[in-house]
């Protein structure tokens, strides 16, 4: 997502936005929608909820691949907590460039984090090419 804020970037042949939208309904087949979860898996509110009905986020997993959703644990303590599941994300993201993901504001709702806390945590994803990241996580 380095790149001029409406430019669209093309990854796998397709045309893709250069910020994660700010409301998803749909995902293409080889999309995967990245929300802020809980580690016991509940995922009641927010975008874990869309996570849940919409993209096949699984109740009592609260880490990880499920369906066409990554869940990144944010209710279990401070910044520094997440920090370790943010880079598991960006190292499995490398690992599967068949896949393309769009971050939502993790830690932004529910979890209470300011935009401002939880940006430099996806510092490293900002260069890769299938991660997007919402756009307040860019600046």
């Amino acid at each position: 997502c380095v790149m001029k804020p409406k430019e669209p970037r093309i990854y796998a042949g397709i045309e893709r936005p250069a910020f994660t939208p700010d409301m998803i309904t749909e995902l293409r087949p080889d999309e995967v929608f990245v929300f802020g979860s809980n580690l016991e898996g509940m995922h009641g509110a927010g975008a874990a909820k869309a996570a849940f009905k919409n993209f096949g986020a699984v109740m009592g997993c609260g880490v990880g691949l499920r369906g066409q959703s990554y869940a990144i644990p944010t209710m279990q303590g401070g910044v520094e907590t997440i920090a370790p599941y943010v880079d598991g994300f960006i190292a499995f993201a490398k690992e599967h460039p068949e896949l393309f993901f769009y971050v939502t504001r993790i830690g932004c709702g529910i979890a209470g984090f300011k935009d401002r806390e939880m940006a430099p945590l996806f510092s490293a994803a900002r260069e890769v090419a299938n991660i997007c990241l919402p756009k307040s996580f860019s600046l």
